[in-house]
C-alpha cells in the first residue's frame, strides 16, 4: 500500500489500543440493555500495522459512540461491509491479496469469520491490498492490489460469502517518484451508467478506464488493442481517490503526492475523462511535507470533502450544479495527526475521521445546508485507524 512509512505503532497507539481493549465486548450485555442498541449503528475500524479490526456503536440521534474494542485480530488494510447482509470484508496486508469475511453479530457487534480467498495466484511485492468495496447490484467485491498492480471482480453469494475471482486486470506504466517504481491501484469504482470500472493507480500516474460487465463480473480492456482507455495525471501526482458526482457526468479525482483535487467531465459513451479543474488541497504558503488521503461526496452531491495529511486539516467544498467544479468553503484541522481516513454517515449529519498517527477516531458535525463541519470534541482511542465501514441498523 502506498503508506507504507508508517507500519508500525507508536507508544502513542499501543497505550490507546490498551485503554479500547479494556471496554468489554457487549457479547456480555443483558437483553434489556441490548434492546437499546436498536436504533444504533455499528462502525468497523480497520488498523494500520496493527492487526485488529476495532468496532463500536454510534448513536445517530445523539451523536455519541460507544467503543466495543477489538473484535477480529487479523490484518485490516481496508474494511467494507455488505449493504444489505450481516456480513464484514476484510482486506489484509499480507502478500497474495488475502481477504477475510466475517459473520456480523448485530446484537453484540462481534463477529465470526467465514472464511478467507486469496486474489493473487502467486503472492507479489508487498503492502497488500489497498481497497475493497461491495458493487451491490452485481453482488461484487471490487478490490485494488497495490502491492501487485491488479484490480479484481470477485463473486459474492447469496449469503454474502466470497467466491471466487471472476476477473482480474493489470495496470501497467510507473512515475518518477521512488514509491512510483510501478502500478499501484489504489481505488476502484464502478460509473452509474453501469458500463465501466475506473482504477485510480498511484504508481502509474493514470485513472484506468476498464470495460465492466455485470451479469458475468467480467473486467476487461474493453478496446481492440486490449489497451484500456486511460486519463494521464501529471507526473507524480500519485492519483488515490475517486468519488461519482450523482448527475452522472463528473468525477473528483483526488491525487496523495501532488495533495491536489481534479474536476472531471465524464463521457458515459467513450468511457473518457477530461479535466476541468484543478484545485490545491493545500492551504496557500504551504511547505514541508505534501500528502492527501481521503476524498468524499455528500448524498445530495452539493458538498465534496478532502483530507490532507501534510497540514492535518479537512477541506470542505462546495459543487456548482452546471459545471460540477469546485469552490472551498472551509479548511478546518481534523482533530488529531495524519487524518488518513474519514467517512460520511448516510444520514448526512455525521463525519468521522480516522486520525492514524494520533490513534483516535473523531467525530464532526456536518450542517446539511451549507456543508460545514464542526469538531464536537468527541473521540475514541482506536491505535492507528485506517478505514471505516457501517452496519446500519
Amino acid at each position: 500500500m502506498s503508506d507504507s512509512n508508517q507500519a508500525q505503532p507508536s507508544r502513542r497507539a499501543v497505550l490507546g489500543a490498551a485503554a479500547v481493549a479494556a471496554v468489554p465486548l457487549l457479547a456480555a450485555t443483558p437483553a434489556s440493555a441490548a434492546t437499546s442498541h436498536r436504533e444504533e449503528d455499528l462502525l468497523y475500524i480497520g488498523t494500520w500495522g496493527v492487526g485488529q479490526v476495532y468496532a463500536l456503536r454510534f448513536d445517530p440521534v445523539r451523536g455519541t459512540m460507544t467503543p466495543l474494542g477489538p473484535v477480529a485480530p487479523v490484518s485490516s488494510n481496508w474494511v467494507a461491509a455488505h449493504p444489505t447482509r450481516p456480513v464484514l470484508y476484510v482486506a489484509g496486508r499480507e502478500q497474495g491479496g488475502i481477504i477475510r469475511y466475517f459473520h456480523i453479530d448485530d446484537t453484540t457487534g462481534g463477529l465470526r469469520q467465514l472464511g478467507e480467498i486469496q486474489t493473487e495466484p502467486v503472492p507479489t511485492g508487498s503492502g497488500g491490498l489497498s481497497y475493497i468495496g461491495v458493487d451491490d447490484r452485481s453482488d461484487t467485491l471490487l478490490v485494488a492490489d497495490f502491492a501487485a498492480g491488479s484490480a479484481s471482480a470477485v463473486s459474492i453469494g447469496r449469503d454474502g460469502r466470497l467466491g471466487a475471482v471472476a476477473s482480474q486486470v493489470q495496470d501497467t506504466g510507473s512515475g518518477p517518484n521512488p514509491r512510483q517504481l510501478g502500478p499501484h491501484p489504489h481505488h476502484v469504482v464502478v460509473d452509474p451508467g453501469e458500463r465501466y470500472a475506473l482504477v485510480a493507480d498511484f504508481g502509474a500516474d493514470r485513472v484506468f478506464v476498464y470495460a465492466y460487465d455485470r451479469a458475468t463480473r467480467t473486467l476487461s480492456a474493453g478496446t481492440p488493442d486490449g489497451t484500456p482507455r486511460a486519463y494521464a495525471t501529471a507526473p507524480g501526482s500519485g492519483p488515490r481517490r475517486l468519488a461519482f458526482h450523482p448527475g452522472g457526468r463528473t468525477v473528483y479525482l483526488l491525487n496523495e503526492l501532488t495533495a491536489d483535487i481534479q474536476t472531471l467531465d465524464w463521457n458515459a459513451t467513450h468511457g473518457l475523462l477530461t479535466l476541468r479543474q484543478s484545485l490545491s488541497t493545500n492551504a496557500p504558503g504551504h511547505t514541508g511535507t505534501t500528502s492527501a488521503a481521503e476524498l468524499a461526496i455528500s448524498g445530495d452531491g452539493r458538498h465534496v470533502y478532502t483530507s490532507n495529511r501534510g497540514e492535518n486539516t479537512l477541506v470542505a467544498y462546495s459543487t456548482d450544479r452546471r459545471t460540477g467544479t469546485l469552490t472551498e468553503i472551509q479548511r478546518i484541522p481534523c482533530a488529531g495527526q495524519t487524518p488518513w481516513s474519514f467517512s460520511l454517515h448516510r444520514g448526512g449529519r455525521w463525519l468521522f475521521v480516522a486520525n492514524e498517527v494520533s490513534s483516535t477516531v473523531n467525530l464532526f458535525g456536518v450542517d446539511p445546508r451549507s456543508g460545514a463541519l464542526t469538531d464536537t470534541g468527541t473521540s475514541v482511542p482506536v491505535p492507528n485507524p485506517d478505514s471505516f465501514t457501517f452496519r446500519y441498523h
